[in-house]
């Protein structure tokens, strides 16, 4: 049975691929914007590697690689504190569909995998907490499983995306205060696809 599946598998891997208007394999590497969620946050920059294979002309499967360094938003006891700019790095599986098969093409796309966040530091300026003096906590690194929704076009091989990173938030508590850190942001990117052409 498993045989079975397996050859099916590969049979619709090289026929599809055969009957295929564009170049099956390319890889996308693109530069951008990261806005973290909450308030009282930083923006930074975004750079990606994606290797995508195109199960057919209308659909790629790939695999994201990015780094996003940005300031986000944490809270110690509900309080906003000053944090410096880190980096997250992800590692996701995605599937992108695009609606044509001009050299305009419009796409959607979804991803899950994993995100590795950076340990930061945090600063209460806002007086005291619970009586003490302000100070500095320690948020510390950590990976969490996450997803993220794209939207966009590809123009030749030009890309323009918007990807929406949805990353759950880090909670914690140090010497009694709860830290809680914002993991998801918002990517806008343009990027450049090396292959994956008209045949």
């Amino acid at each position: 049975m498993f045989k079975n599946l397996l050859f099916a598998f590969f049979t619709f891997i090289t026929l599809s691929a055969t009957a295929q208007e564009f170049k099956p394999f390319k890889v996308n590497v693109s530069l951008g914007y990261a806005r973290p969620a909450g308030s009282g946050v930083s923006a930074g920059l975004l750079t990606s590697l994606e290797p995508k294979y195109g199960i057919t002309d209308n659909l790629d499967l790939g695999l994201r690689a990015e780094v996003a360094v940005m300031a986000r938003a944490i809270t110690v006891n509900g309080q906003d504190g000053d944090v410096s700019a880190k980096g997250m790095g992800s590692y996701l599986l995605t599937g992108t569909y695009y609606f044509s098969q001009n050299n305009f093409r419009p796409y959607v796309g979804l991803g899950a995998g994993l995100y590795s966040i950076a340990g930061t530091s945090v600063t209460i300026t806002d007086g005291q907490i619970e009586g003490e003096n302000p100070d500095d906590y320690t948020v510390e690194a950590t990976n969490k499983f996450g997803a993220m929704a794209r939207i966009g076009f590809k123009a030749s091989h030009f890309n323009l995306g918007v990807e929406y990173n949805i990353v759950p938030t880090s909670k914690s508590d140090v010497l009694g205060q709860a830290i809680n850190s914002q993991n998801a942001y918002l990517g806008i990117k343009l990027g450049v696809d090396i292959g994956g052409g008209r045949k």
